[in-house]
């Protein structure tokens, strides 16, 4: 047997697909970025049962994208709070939200658009390089490895 890790076990996608590979996580996740933080407002909200709701935020705490914080005493209650790793989750969540609004609605829908609030508009989801500043497109990328 090989001690060489699994080409799937070092694919990014698939390492992120472990914790969010299903649709709850997801709108878990979005619904914490509007806000909503409290077990009883995101089960509202969703419309997801209790039990779902409660695997996927433990899921979720395990793989340390949220954390559990108390805010009454009697009884005990939580909020759930997205950690720095959750928190660096939202490009993804724009930019899922982007592809569906352009292609997954038809002419006269209107999906839900995220609003920048400092100018007003519309967010388009565009990646630039964090180096030269440079348009990212599948043209200009290759696959690699980090330098050790």
């Amino acid at each position: 047997m090989s001690s060489e890790p699994s080409t799937s076990s070092l694919d990014p996608i698939t390492r992120l697909l472990d914790i969010t590979g299903e649709r709850w996580s997801f709108l878990i996740l979005r619904d914490l970025f509007y806000g909503v933080r409290r077990f009883d407002g995101l089960q509202k909200h969703l419309g997801i049962s209790k039990k779902v709701l409660s695997q996927r935020l433990s899921s979720l705490v395990e793989a340390e994208m949220l954390t559990r914080v108390p805010y009454q005493e009697r009884p005990p209650r939580f909020e759930y709070q997205l950690t720095a790793k959750g928190r660096d989750f939202f490009p993804v969540l724009v930019a899922m939200q982007s592809w569906s609004n352009r292609w997954l609605f038809s002419d006269g829908e209107q999906g839900a658009l995220l609003i920048h609030s400092d100018c007003g508009q519309p967010l388009d989801t565009k990646l630039i390089c964090s180096h030269c500043e440079g348009t990212v497109t599948p043209a200009r990328i290759r696959p690699g490895k980090r330098e050790q």
